[in-house]
């Protein structure tokens, strides 16, 4: 029997207001593949999403979106993708102990996808997967830009994609 996958493109804090050509190079880069894409957060534009095309989108607002972005996207969701219970969040406070705090609020899932931080987690902490692609615009806090990949199959899988 074949694997049936699902492939979602991640990207968090792209803190951009409009259309930024440089994103959109970004996007059609790295997610030409997908099935499917997450925003976790800090769009601070709701016109942030036109940039992908077609391909369906999950997003989710941030600390720093404003009353536009706040109205049309919800601060959590879970969804049952591939036979997992995914849950995408922005994030909050100081980043210290903050997978812990996500948990917490989210419940039973197995797989947290966030933003916040600005630098990527890719890593499973008591059977639950947390995953965060850091920032695809600001590198203030991470050596590098970055956007993520997560793949449902018969388990969860991520990959980090450091930008140029």
């Amino acid at each position: 029997m074949k694997e049936n996958k699902v492939k979602i493109g991640v990207l968090s804090d792209t803190h951009v207001y409009g259309f930024d050509p440089n994103l959109k190079r970004i996007i059609d880069e790295n997610f030409s593949e997908v099935d499917l894409i997450f925003h976790a957060g800090d769009l601070v534009d709701v016109s942030v999403l036109q940039l992908f095309g077609e391909k369906d989108v999950k997003a989710v607002c941030g600390n720093m979106d404003g009353p536009q972005v706040r109205e049309r996207l919800p601060e959590q969701m879970i969804m049952d993708i591939g036979g997992f219970r995914v849950a995408m969040i922005h994030g909050w406070g100081s980043p210290a102990g903050l997978e812990g705090k996500l948990a917490q609020k989210l419940g039973k899932v197995d797989c947290i996808v966030f933003g916040h931080t600005h630098y990527p987690v890719n890593k499973k902490i008591d059977g639950i997967y947390f995953f965060n692609p850091g920032s695809a615009m600001d590198r203030r806090f991470a050596r590098h830009r970055s956007v993520g990949i997560l793949e449902m199959g018969f388990e969860i899988n991520g990959s980090i994609i450091n930008l140029k």
